[in-house]
């Protein structure tokens, strides 16, 4: 779709306009993707080669394009209809829908089922203008059987429903553009700290000059939320974009950006006359649901049966009309449980009327959760300003979304469901065939060639199956409908984007298809965008960053924090070695050199930060003021720990990566003095060694510091920009492990950790602590 709000006019495809919806849209037919267009295919192919062998005369994929005039709006339509028959003098357009239900079927329940197919063919109708027979083939996808339906003048009232849904969308988007257009918003800062302003008016300079994504390195503290923020309401005040998306890894990030821009944003005497800007933080879609049981089977969910009927009366197109409507995750709920409707449907409507969404990475960059942004009527990404917050764990978690796993186990589970359901005995052959391969798998760092592609086989012919065998899922349920959805979702990302991908069995009757680097993946999607900045405290050396994004030259913005200079008093402890090999051998003098810090700090709390829960285990055992975090716990446990042992004067033991290590950030200036126990480099296994191989290219060195070095340093960077995030703060940190005077790993601390200072011997550790003191 697109659209000039000025001209009033839209230009959309005929298939886009028999679905399009502002709410929740029906069912068309089930799952399948890429296997149901290739069996529509088919059976188009066949209609046609049987048409040709009658001698009828027909034509075929024949292009209609035209405008329809509707509320003060002019449609411009494209499309192609598929056949045009000719008989006796006259022309009856035929349009042929492969669907996996059973056929024949009475034809009220077709027009219920299947709107927008009739929708689709009653536009051809308007374009030619003529007066045609006009009829819908249905195909059941199985068997070949085909029913006719002719189109009736009802029909065209589908149309014109679905002219309407344009008129209101486009009226709300004028709606929209003119409220940005008064756009008002305070400053992020009231009274702005050192480095703020002059790394705001850089920023500016970059957006308004980009011909690339941006880096913006900021330390954890210094106000990158509301740096970021002013520059987006700016920009879409000024009309260079038509929405912002901001998107983090961490729900945490997510609500302080939500808090942010409220205090920028609301009602006050201050801002005097002027529109609101309108934001929505999307929540996953588990949050929204009210049913019983989460699930996204639509005939099994009465939250989502039918909804698409129950929403013109709802009354939830209020949370996109009116302004002030309460979108916190509870009032949805409530709402969409009183209408019936699933609330994660009013996310999906209210979104397209929305300047600024907020949200995770996977609804831009994960292909299973895209949809949501990507399908919404008007989001065109060109007009859009991407931001990523915490973009160093951007391409970890691209390639988590990008790596699939599946059971011996599963598999049999779905062949039980599936028997257990009368579903076809080709489709269950299919899965007890899969069920077979993933049995007989035993562990192993890789699969050969053969075993690799006899995998792909036997997934393609499930994926193929899932379009073609009807199944009911209402009755399969929730768990085994998604063991047998994730197949073509699976088989689709395969043959969207090349990316190199490790095979391999990590246990016996399991095969794990794992992303070694999601960089094209990433570069693809970034350069869909018209502006894009990714902010982060620890980028590492930033042509490897780019390299990770592949997006090309970035330009670089690096905020200056003057109040940052010699806060931190660092000293590379050189006694140990804390190797996997060789640390067992120092955990004594780790323990002595914890209980020394401690000590130096009188009774103040100290953190020391481990690679690993089992290292970290091993030394607190020998230090009587340790306290080790919990294994698991939610985010505010995690915080009551931390508050807890904070007032005790603990010593604090976390992971580094942990939820507990980047927790300390909520207590910034609480302690004073930390200790890092060696760098968190990755665990030595299968995937590493593959990634080793792939980037061995780039040289020996630069593939170990992407693969090891790089990763396992930035967790130490993030966990002490966390001990100092305002001005007066100061920090007393060692570095308990000689690899941290190495070249290699000490290029790798941001300027501020490096230090001159080395502990040769116990004396020099009590005179370092004691001068401390």
């Amino acid at each position: 779709m697109r659209f000039d709000l000025d001209q009033r006019r839209v230009r959309m495809s005929v298939g886009d306009l028999s679905d399009f919806s502002i709410g929740p849209i029906g069912a068309v037919g089930g799952s399948g993707g890429i296997w149901r267009a290739q069996l529509g295919t088919r059976w188009h192919n066949e209609l046609r080669a049987q048409a040709v062998s009658e001698g009828a005369d027909a034509e075929f994929e024949v292009a209609v394009e035209g405008e329809i005039a509707r509320k003060g709006w002019v449609v411009s339509l494209s499309g192609r209809i598929d056949q045009i028959v000719r008989s006796a003098g006259q022309s009856v357009l035929r349009e042929i829908k492969t669907v996996t239900r059973a056929l024949p079927a009475r034809e009220d329940e077709l027009r219920s089922d299947y709107p927008g197919y009739f929708a689709q063919l009653a536009a051809y109708a308007a374009l030619r203008g003529a007066r045609e027979k006009c009829e819908l083939v249905f195909v059941e996808a199985d068997t070949g059987l085909a029913q006719t339906v002719m189109l009736g003048p009802a029909d065209d009232g589908l149309l014109g429903e679905r002219l309407d849904r344009v008129a209101e969308f486009l009226d709300l988007r004028l709606r929209a553009r003119e409220r940005l257009r008064g756009l008002r918003f305070r400053p992020a800062f009231p009274s702005p700290r050192e480095g703020q302003e002059e790394a705001a008016a850089e920023l500016l300079s970059a957006v308004r000059g980009a011909q690339s994504a941006i880096l913006l390195e900021a330390p954890t503290g210094f106000g990158k939320t509301g740096v970021l923020l002013e520059r987006a309401l700016g920009e879409l005040r000024g009309g260079a974009f038509d929405r912002a998306l901001y998107v983090t890894g961490k729900s945490t990030g997510q609500l302080q950006v939500v808090e942010t821009l409220r205090m920028m944003t609301e009602a006050g005497a201050d801002l005097g006359e002027g529109a609101p800007v309108a934001a929505w933080h999307v929540r996953n879609k588990a949050e929204h649901c009210v049913n019983s049981v989460f699930q996204c089977v639509r005939e099994a969910c009465a939250y989502l049966d039918g909804a698409e009927k129950r929403w013109p009366q709802s009354g939830l197109s209020r949370f996109y009309l009116l302004d002030g409507q309460r979108k916190d995750i509870g009032s949805l709920r409530s709402a969409g449980s009183g209408a019936r409707i699933c609330p994660y449907e009013i996310t999906r409507a209210a979104l397209t009327f929305n300047d600024v969404w907020i949200g995770d990475y996977n609804y831009v960059f994960s292909p299973d959760s895209r949809g949501l942004f990507y399908d919404r009527p008007g989001f065109d990404p060109a007009r859009t300003l991407l931001m990523v917050d915490e973009a160093h764990n951007l391409a970890s978690r691209v390639a988590d979304t990008h790596s699939h796993s599946f059971a011996a186990e599963d598999a049999r589970t779905v062949c039980d469901a599936l028997r257990a359901a009368s579903a076809s005995p080709g489709f269950v052959a299919r899965w007890a065939s899969w069920a077979a391969l993933l049995e007989s798998r035993p562990r192993a760092p890789a699969l050969t060639d053969a075993e690799q592609q006899d995998a792909r086989d036997q997934l393609a012919a499930l994926a193929e199956g899932v379009g073609t065998f009807p199944v009911d899922y209402a009755e399969l349920g929730p768990e085994v409908s998604g063991l047998i959805w994730r197949i073509p979702s699976f088989t689709e990302q395969l043959e969207a984007i090349e990316l190199p991908r490790l095979w391999w069995s990590p246990r016996d009757g399991v095969l794990s298809v794992t992303c070694l680097d999601a960089a094209p993946a990433i570069g693809a999607t970034l350069r869909e965008f018209g502006g894009v900045i990714m902010a982060t405290a620890t980028p590492g050396p930033v042509d490897r960053f780019a390299e990770g994004c592949a997006c090309g030259p970035m330009r670089h913005v690096r905020a200056g924090t003057p109040w940052r200079d010699g806060a931190y008093d660092v000293a590379v402890d050189l006694r140990v070695d804390t190797t996997f090999q060789h640390r067992q051998r120092y955990i004594g003098l780790t323990a002595e050199t914890v209980s020394a810090l401690h000590a130096s700090a009188a009774g103040a709390p100290i953190a020391v930060f481990f690679p690993s829960f089992a290292y970290a285990e091993a030394v607190a055992r020998d230090v009587e003021a340790a306290s080790l975090q919990p294994r698991r716990s939610d985010l505010a446990s995690q915080n009551a720990w931390i508050a807890g042992n904070l007032d005790a004067g603990r010593a604090l033991f976390l992971v580094l990566g942990s939820g507990f290590a980047e927790g300390i950030d909520l207590l910034g200036g609480r302690v004073a003095h930390a200790m890092v126990v060696g760098p968190a480099l990755p665990e030595v296994n299968p995937v590493q060694r593959a990634r080793l191989s792939a980037f061995a290219p780039l040289g020996r060195d630069a593939a170990f510091d992407r693969v090891y070095r790089i990763p396992g340093m930035q967790k130490v960077n993030q966990a002490l920009g966390r001990l100092v995030r305002a001005p007066g703060q100061r920090a007393t940190v060692l570095l308990h492990c000689r690899r941290f005077a190495e070249p290699g790993y000490e290029k790798l601390l941001a300027p501020e950790y490096r230090s001159g200072r080395r502990i040769l011997e116990d004396d020099d550790l009590a005179a370092w602590l004691g001068a401390d003191s």
